[in-house]
């Protein structure tokens, strides 16, 4: 046994003692063309084959997102870095910002706005519930002094997918910036970055694109940018305005990105041009998404979110009475098939399905099948 050989069976010992489905919420299975292209051999960030790279994966993104005014750019972050640049870059010292909170990262938002020195007003729905418009032009009307309102396209922790399109549309109404998580729903929800009239969306590598982490991709408004140039202490490893000008003047980034991870997004990209484009892809994941629900209600399961607002990347799922949502979660495992727990304080009560990255209709029925016998042996 060669030397490499041996080492790489110490590790997959290490991480995959055994093999697994993932339906988590992330990481996820990564597609295999992805992982096949990030063997490629490393070059330099500064070379004119990484600037061919960015361009050509930055243009891509600009279609996929229908951006033509704003700037999309790459960071070599997780998505929760950008959510921190979009405070530090477009709100004043100290000044107000409206948090819509469905779950656990609306949660994180507040948290990361008062950590920044900005002051938080919340508007907090129950959990399962989705902000709307209403909720949002009344809070509005209550608190004209915020500078910008936060929205949790998709909350992970709960499943639910905000109205983004109408409460884009409530905040910009109100002339507010409009800072938008799309963490866990971009690459599989629909998102029209000019029309929509959003300010800073942001996502990372290792949810619907099915990559792996360490990528985060943030598109920023002409509004926010030109707001950004009047923010004292925007800070430097995510000051946006040092990426727009490295990215015009040199099409990288002003420090190491994550090459392998550009390129594997690159790929996903070119491989949603080739199903037909990103009408086909969203479509993809709405036919699984479905797929999962009507699994779940068949064993005779509630959905948490509230219906009409379900994510199509994650399901929430309601536990029967007496029964620990966080132990189906570690059966599951055993039988091969890693979920997601249930999030926070619903962490015995539910449990989640996700459905991002690389899962086939097979994954899926397999899993819904080894559910069921899991749910009938609890049951007993």
């Amino acid at each position: 046994m060669s030397l490499n050989k041996k080492i790489l069976e110490e590790i997959n010992k290490l991480v995959w003692s055994s093999p697994k489905k993932l339906f988590t919420a992330g990481p996820v299975a990564c597609f295999p063309e992805v992982l096949e292209a990030m063997k490629i051999q490393m070059f330099s960030h500064r070379s004119k084959e990484y600037r061919a790279l960015h361009k050509d994966t930055i243009e891509r993104l600009e279609k996929f997102l229908e951006v033509k005014e704003g700037k999309v750019l790459l960071f070599p972050s997780s998505g929760t870095g950008i959510m921190e640049a979009s405070i530090r870059n477009f709100v004043q010292i100290k000044g107000n910002v409206l948090v819509t909170i469905i779950g656990a990262f609306g949660e994180r938002y507040k948290e990361v706005v008062e950590a920044n020195g900005r002051k938080a007003i919340t508007l907090v729905k129950n959990p399962g519930d989705p902000v709307f418009p209403d909720d949002l032009e009344e809070a509005l009307v209550k608190n004209p002094e915020v500078e910008a309102v936060t929205i949790t396209y998709n909350e992970t922790s709960t499943g639910v997918l905000n109205p983004l399109k109408e409460l884009s549309y409530v905040a910009k109404k109100h002339g507010k910036l409009v800072f938008v998580d799309a963490v866990s729903a971009m690459g599989a929800a629909e998102i029209k970055f000019d029309e929509w009239g959003m300010d800073v969306v942001f996502s990372s590598s290792q949810k619907a694109f099915g990559l792996p982490p360490g990528l985060a991709i943030g598109v920023f408004s002409k509004e926010a940018l030109k707001k950004a140039e009047k923010i004292t202490n925007r800070g430097w490893y995510f000051d946006v305005l040092e990426y727009v000008k490295t990215q015009e003047e040199e099409w990288s980034t002003p420090s190491t990105p994550p090459i392998p991870q550009i390129i594997g997004l690159n790929v996903i990209l070119r491989m949603i041009e080739e199903m037909g484009g990103k009408k086909q892809w969203l479509n993809m994941y709405n036919e699984r998404a479905e797929m999962i629900r009507n699994g779940v209600k068949r064993l005779g399961l509630e959905i948490f979110a509230r219906r009409g607002y379900e994510s199509p990347t994650i399901t929430c799922v309601k536990v029967p009475v007496n029964i620990d949502g966080y132990e189906i979660y570690e059966r599951m495992r055993k039988r091969g098939y890693e979920l997601a727990a249930g999030y926070g304080p619903f962490k015995k009560t539910t449990f989640r399905i996700g459905h991002m990255g690389y899962i086939t209709k097979e994954d899926i029925e397999g899993m819904l099948n080894n559910l069921a016998i899991v749910l009938e042996e609890m049951l007993k």
